[in-house]
C-alpha cells in the first residue's frame, strides 16, 4: 500500500510535473480503442500505451503442495483468521448483478487441518446467507457468529479436505482499523453505477468469499467471474478464460504462486485492456476505465520500472503482471495485478513504482504477522526513494532529511513500526522508519553487498511468510555482524536512532 498523502514529502508533488523526464514516457494517449470481448484493436501509437487484446492462455492443475502454511493467530488483530486452517486453493464462482448489487456465489476451499479438532471456522461477511455447505461432499452443519462461519464438523491433524457453499446476497465492506485520509473499510465496494473494487489491508477479504483472513496462510486461486456485458471481471494471475454469451461475460482467472487473502483483488466494470513489455519480455497489462485517455503514459512506465527494480531486487517473482484502475483513493500491491486508485497522485510514477516493488518485498515474501508489516513497507519505501532520485523527481538527500526530522513525531503519534497503536494501522511511521533504517545498512554495506543480502533474502523465503527474528537473523548472518540492538531501536525503539551501524 502507498505511504499516507498527507506526509509524504513536498518534493514528491512534483512527481507529475516531470513524469515526461521519465524513460518512455513520451508521446500523447491513444483513443481508447474497443476491447470488449470480440472487439478489434488498435494497433499500438508510437511513444503511447496502445490498445490490444486481452490475451488467455490454458488454466493449469494447481500445485497445493506449494500452498502449505504454518497459519497463526494474530498477536495486533486476533478475530480474524484461525490457525487450525491451513487453505490451500480456493476456487471462486462468482455472479455479480449490479443493477440489483446482487452476489451470487459458489466457493471450494481446500484446505488442510492443523490440529486435531472438533469444529473449525472461515471469516464470512455477516450481510452474506450461507446456503448448502458441504465437507469432502457431505452435508455439514454451521453457524454463524458475526463475521465467523463456524463448521461444526471433525476434522484431524495433516488431513485435506474440501469446504464446499453456496451464498447470496449484498457484500459491505469493513471498517478498517485506521485514521488514515485515503480509506476508512476495506473489502468489497460498490460504485453508484454498480462496478465493484476491493482493498482488504490489513483484512476484508472475508466480505466477498469464506476465507482465512490473516497474513500467515497463503493459498492458490481459480476465479471465475460473471457479470453482465460489456461489463468484465478481473482478478489475479492468469486470464484463463474470456467470452461473451446470452449477455454475460465471463472471465476465469488463476493465481499459481500462493498469496497471502489481503493480496487478492476482485474489480468488475467497463474495462478496456493495454499492455507493453519489458526488456526481458514480460508483458504488463493494463486494465483502465473505457474512456480513460489521461495518465496512460504514466501507467506506461511500470514495464521500465520492472527493469529497475530487477537490477536490485532480481527477476520478477511472478508469471504475470497487471494493474487495474478503479474508483479508489489509494493504491494496493495485490499480487500480480496492482489495484490502483484514479487520482493524481496514486497513478504517478513513484507510486507505480512502489506498489511494484511489493510484488517482491510483500508479495513474495509477506508477513507473518500484521506486527510486521514494516518489513512490506520499509524496503518498499527506501525503493521508492531512490527510484524518485534516480529519475529526477525527489533528491534523496533532501528526501532523508525530511524523513529523520519527522521520526520522532511518527514514533510518538503511532509509535515504533513494529508496535503501532492498532487503531492506527498504516500510519507513516512504518513507512519512513524503517526505510530510513534499511538506508544506514545501505550506506554502511554499499550498494553491491545491500542489495546482494536482499536478494537473498526473497531467494532463501520465496514464497512464504515470514516474522521479524527470521529477517533479522538473515541479515546478521549474511553481515556477520551483531545488528540485534541496531535493529530493536529502529523497530521498537519510542525515540530515534543515532545514524549509522555499530561496528560495521
Amino acid at each position: 500500500m502507498r505511504p499516507p498523502r498527507h506526509h509524504r514529502r513536498a518534493a514528491a508533488a512534483v512527481g507529475l510535473v516531470v513524469a515526461g523526464l521519465l524513460s518512455g514516457c513520451s508521446g500523447t494517449a491513444p483513443d481508447p480503442g474497443d476491447l470488449r470481448p470480440g472487439g478489434t484493436a488498435r494497433p499500438d501509437d508510437e511513444g503511447s500505451l496502445g490498445s490490444s487484446p486481452a490475451p488467455v492462455s490454458d488454466p493449469v492443475e494447481q500445485d497445493l503442495d506449494l500452498a502449505l502454511s504454518t497459519p497463526r493467530e494474530d498477536s495486533v488483530y486476533p478475530d480474524v483468521g484461525d490457525p487450525r486452517v491451513d487453505a490451500l486453493l480456493y476456487d471462486l464462482d462468482l455472479t455479480w448483478s449490479p443493477d440489483d448489487r446482487r452476489l451470487d456465489a459458489h466457493a471450494v476451499v481446500t484446505f488442510r487441518a492443523t490440529r486435531r479438532a472438533r469444529a473449525f471456522q472461515l471469516d464470512l461477511g455477516q450481510g452474506l446467507t450461507v446456503g448448502d455447505v458441504r465437507l469432502d461432499g457431505e452435508p455439514v452443519r454451521f453457524a454463524r457468529r458475526g463475521k465467523d462461519l463456524v463448521v461444526r464438523a471433525a476434522v484431524r491433524a495433516d488431513r485435506r479436505y474440501e469446504l464446499s457453499l453456496d451464498y447470496v446476497g449484498t457484500p459491505r465492506p469493513t471498517p478498517a482499523p485506521t485514521t488514515r485520509g485515503d480509506f476508512s473499510t476495506t473489502g468489497f465496494t460498490v460504485t453508484d453505477s454498480g462496478a465493484v473494487w476491493t482493498m482488504q489491508e490489513p483484512y476484508g477479504a472475508f466480505t466477498w468469499y469464506p476465507v482465512n483472513d490473516q497474513p500467515s496462510d497463503k493459498a492458490l486461486y481459480d476465479v471465475t467471474v460473471h457479470v453482465p456485458a460489456p461489463w468484465i471481471g478481473i482478478s489475479n494471475g492468469r486470464l484463463t478464460a474470456l467470452g461473451t454469451e446470452d449477455g454475460t461475460t465471463t472471465t476465469s482467472w488463476q493465481l499459481t504462486e500462493p498469496a497471502s487473502s489481503y493480496l487478492v483483488t476482485l474489480a468488475i466494470g467497463d474495462y478496456a485492456h493495454r499492455s507493453n513489455t519489458t526488456e526481458d519480455g514480460l508483458r504488463v497489462d493494463y486494465w483502465t476505465p473505457r474512456g480513460m485517455v489521461q495518465h496512460l503514459d504514466e501507467l506506461r512506465t511500470a514495464a521500465a520500472t520492472v527493469d529497475w527494480i530487477e537490477a536490485r531486487l532480481g527477476p520478477y517473482p511472478f508469471d504475470t503482471l497487471g494493474m487495474v484502475v478503479t474508483d479508489s483513493q489509494s493504491a494496493m500491491e495485490t499480487q500480480t495485478m496492482l489495484t490502483l486508485g484514479s487520482n493524481d497522485y496514486v497513478l504517478s510514477p513513484q507510486v507505480v513504482a512502489h506498489e511494484l516493488v511489493h510484488q517482491w518485498y510483500g508479495d513474495q515474501v509477506s508477513p507473518d504477522d500484521w506486527r510486521d508489516v514494516w518489513l512490506n513497507e520499509g524496503m518498499t519505501m527506501l525503493m521508492q526513494w531512490l527510484y524518485e532520485d534516480d529519475h529526477d523527481i525527489a533528491p534523496l538527500r533532501n528526501t532523508l532529511g525530511a524523513a529523520r526530522n519527522a521520526d520522532q513525531g511518527l514514533r510518538d503519534t503511532y509509535g515504533p513500526p513494529g508496535d503501532y497503536d492498532p487503531e492506527q494501522f498504516g500510519g507513516s511511521n512504518i513507512y519512513y522508519s524503517p526505510a530510513l533504517m534499511w538506508n544506514e545498512l545501505r550506506v554502511a554495506l554499499g550498494d553491491e553487498e545491500f542489495f546482494r543480502i536482499a536478494r537473498s533474502w526473497l531467494a532463501d523465503h520465496d514464497g512464504t511468510s515470514v516474522g521479524r527474528e527470521q529477517v533479522f537473523e538473515h541479515w546478521e548472518s549474511e553481515t556477520g555482524l551483531e545488528l540485534t540492538d541496531f535493529f530493536d531501536a529502529w523497530i521498537t525503539g519510542t525515540t530515534t536512532p543515532a545514524r549509522g551501524v555499530p561496528d560495521a
